[in-house]
Formats: structure tokens, C-alpha cells, sequence
């Protein structure tokens, strides 16, 4: 069975003071295979950035968003292993963030498609996941 991931806001509390959780890589990041451990932080106050900041390596940091600001028909598809892999017991749970790319300008940054980073909220675990979808670009702007 495959599940489609709805795309939310990742952090915040009731309580208007922001949550940073520790997430686990549940396998590293292509090309940081040392780093397992990412704070999820919020860069904005609207909460659509955020970054991953590495707690293992400072000063690394990969900006993400939910990709429902940008790109609302954007709906990817994991396979049941990655669930399990991520202690996952409903999709209902998962929050999809897409990685960008920083440009001079909001208008020249981009979004990678191809590999979001699949995070459960209930247990903090995550895992970046290449998706087989030739219609999906490393590069989409941002802004069109």
C-alpha cells in the first residue's frame, strides 16, 4: 500500500510558544552520512520556514517548508516500508517538508520535489525519500 501525505505546518504549540523538537534521521541525508540528529526549527513567525539544523555538525542547516504554500497540488506517495521505517502507525501523523535551495531572491529559489523529507510528528523520527516520479524536479522555483 502506498500513502499520500498531506502537507502541514510542522512546529508551534498551543500555548503560542514554539516547540524545537529533536528529530532522528531514520537514514542520513545523501551526502552527510554522519548526522542523524536535526532540531526542527522555526525560522518565521508564520511558521511555513523552518530549518533542520544539524545538532551533530554546527552551523549546518537545511531550510524547509511545508510544500502546501507553494505547491498546493503537490501530494507525494511513500511506500509502506517508509512508515514502518519511521515508527509510523497512520499517515494521518506525517508531515512532508520539502528542501530549497537558496537564491539571491525568493524568486530565485528553489524547492526539491524529487526528495521531501518525511517527518512523523508522534515519533520525531524523519527520512529524506527519492521519489520515482520523472514529472518532479531538485530545482522547482519556489515562485512561479
Amino acid at each position: 500500500m502506498i500513502a499520500t501525505m498531506e502537507t502541514t505546518t510542522p512546529t508551534g504549540s498551543s500555548t503560542g510558544t514554539p516547540e524545537i523538537p529533536v528529530i532522528e534521521m531514520v537514514q542520513p541525508m545523501p551526502g552527510f552520512p554522519d548526522l542523524a540528529r536535526f532540531a526542527l526549527v522555526q525560522v518565521d513567525e508564520t511558521g511555513v520556514l523552518c530549518s533542520l539544523t544539524s545538532l551533530e555538525q554546527p552551523g549546518l542547516r537545511f531550510l524547509v517548508v511545508p510544500p502546501a504554500t507553494f505547491f498546493p497540488d503537490y501530494t507525494p506517495e511513500v511506500e509502506e516500508d517508509v512508515l514502518a521505517d519511521l515508527g509510523s502507525t497512520s499517515a494521518d501523523d506525517l508531515v512532508v517538508l520539502c528542501v530549497l535551495t537558496a537564491g539571491e531572491s525568493l524568486a530565485s529559489t528553489t524547492a526539491n520535489l524529487v526528495a521531501p523529507v518525511v517527518l512523523d510528528i508522534g515519533t520525531r523520527r524523519a527520512v529524506q525519500v527519492v521519489l520515482d516520479d520523472p514529472a518532479l524536479s531538485v530545482a522547482t522555483p519556489l515562485i512561479a
